[in-house]
């Protein structure tokens, strides 16, 4: 699975996780750093990515439009770059079945 990480989380992660989801991305590395929320739906609905982020906006959008893409939803307030690798090391089997669970489209991971 490959990740679209949202500008509100560090662009280090996509290094930091290539072993777990390679292709991923940050935002900044297709210039969206600064695109709206929906531009950013589009871009990963687009080019097979999942989207990671702490904004809840993402995951309405995905209420309305449906999925592809996923969303994964980081209920965290301010926290490390490395706490955030390490929830998604600790949840990676989960956002891998994310991708083939038809019917869910959103994964909470606090």
């Amino acid at each position: 699975m490959k990740i679209l990480f949202d500008q509100n989380l560090s662009a280090k992660l996509v290094g930091r996780l290539s072993d777990l989801f390679p292709g991923s991305k940050h935002v900044s590395e297709v210039r969206l750093e600064s695109a709206t929320d929906y531009k950013i739906w589009d871009y990963a609905k687009e080019h097979g990515f999942a989207i990671a982020s702490k904004d809840s906006d993402l995951s309405e959008i995905g209420m309305v439009r449906g999925f592809p893409p996923r969303v994964i939803w980081i209920k965290r307030g301010n926290c490390s770059t490395s706490e955030i690798e390490r929830v998604f090391r600790d949840n990676s089997e989960s956002i891998l079945n994310l991708e083939e669970s038809a019917p869910f489209g959103i994964l909470l991971l606090s």
